[in-house]
């Protein structure tokens, strides 16, 4: 799967990088016979595409590399670091368009526009519109950020061409010279589009909340598992595009022994593996008392205390241990409020205060996930 995904990449980006290089060169040419700064600026943004792409491969091809002493989670995540480099060359070049365009704005030529020039901005458009279509649906088939990234920034590239052509046949009818103007909206589009990928490749890099749709749905997957009472503290950690490594806990009866928890725990890994390739490396264990109401009783009366509290998103791993006098449970505080450890003390004094004869030990975990 690995390879087959790195082959398709590799062919995509190919595609995309010979495309860029003849549209730079044509809109080069044509903006060189026209003495156009705008239509020269574009085939700039045309020669970044190319050069992204080129570090889509080298990275695709290093990110392939399997598993080492070194690098025991392999090397996935690289694809996340050659897309912020990517973000970096698109950045650069907005930069240098916005300040050739304020050049020209201060300091106008005169441009000489051909029927040539038309073609060569229409046939910009077509390419650059196809060539977004089929990076972008192929990124979201093999799950590449940078190729979703590259063909979107194909749609915008065939916008700003729009742009260019609409700017072109205005002078040629109106004699109204505002390419300046336009390579200026053409760079702001650039350095926008550039900050946003940036900012996407940071929170790749930094680590970003699994998506809903997928930790929602593997919740409900182990919680037919037999046994299963409770599925909790899910952790996804992100090692690149379709690798995840995670954790999590369950909920299971007291009377539960260590033989049925072994068996159980296996049939989830087993079963999170085949459907979803993801690799639980831990399956943490709540024990839930089942045999003694009023303990049954005690835990309805500790949640009732933790949910009256603003902030509070989960309460689980509720167990009394009678031999050691000890309640325990985990509670999870959402992340608008500002002082979750005020709440946290709040909870603690006042279930101690009802159950004076107990040791109270609260976790306060995160939320990891939906």
């Amino acid at each position: 799967m690995k390879k087959s995904r790195e082959q398709i990449v590799v062919r995509t980006s190919i595609i995309a990088i010979l495309s860029n290089i003849f549209l730079s060169i044509i809109k080069v040419i044509a903006g060189l016979l026209a003495g156009s700064i705008a239509i020269i600026l574009d085939a700039l943004n045309n020669l970044s595409d190319g050069l992204s792409s080129i570090v889509t491969i080298v990275s695709t091809k290093f990110a392939g590399k399997a598993p080492d002493r070194d690098h025991p989670y392999g090397y996935g995540r690289i694809e996340y670091m050659a897309s912020l480099v990517v973000s970096g060359i698109i950045l650069y070049a907005g930069i240098t368009s916005f300040g050739e365009s304020f050049k020209k704005i201060i300091n106008p030529t005169k441009v000489n526009y051909s029927t040539i020039t038309i073609i060569v901005l229409v046939i910009g458009i077509l390419v650059k519109i196809v060539l977004g279509m089929y990076v972008k649906r192929t990124g979201k088939k093999v799950n590449s950020d940078t190729l979703v990234a590259s063909g979107i920034d194909a749609y915008q590239d065939a916008v700003l061409s729009l742009s260019v052509l609409i700017s072109t046949i205005i002078y040629m009818i109106f004699k109204l010279n505002i390419e300046a103007y336009v390579g200026l909206l053409i760079s702001i589009f650039i350095i926008k589009s550039a900050l946003s990928l940036i900012k996407s490749a940071i929170d790749n890099v930094l680590g970003r909340r699994a998506e809903s749709k997928l930790t929602k749905s593997i919740k409900k997957d182990i919680l037919t598992i037999d046994n299963v009472e409770g599925v909790y503290d899910l952790i996804l950690n992100d090692y690149g595009p379709d690798k995840y490594i995670g954790s999590v806990h369950i909920e299971v009866k007291d009377t539960l022994t260590v033989a049925d928890i072994d068996a159980t725990s296996r049939d989830i890994s087993k079963m999170i593996l085949q459907k979803y390739g993801i690799i639980l490396h831990t399956i943490g264990v709540y024990s839930v008392n089942t045999t003694d109401k009023e303990i049954i009783n005690i835990r309805k009366d500790v949640k009732d205390i933790v949910f009256k509290h603003n902030g509070i998103l989960q309460m689980h791993g509720f167990y009394l241990d009678e031999a050691e006098k000890s309640i325990s449970f985990d509670i999870i505080i959402d992340f608008k409020i500002k002082e979750p450890d005020v709440i946290y003390k709040s909870i603690y004094d006042e279930v101690k205060e009802k159950y004076k004869d107990y040791k109270i030990n609260i976790t306060l975990d995160i939320d990891a996930s939906d």
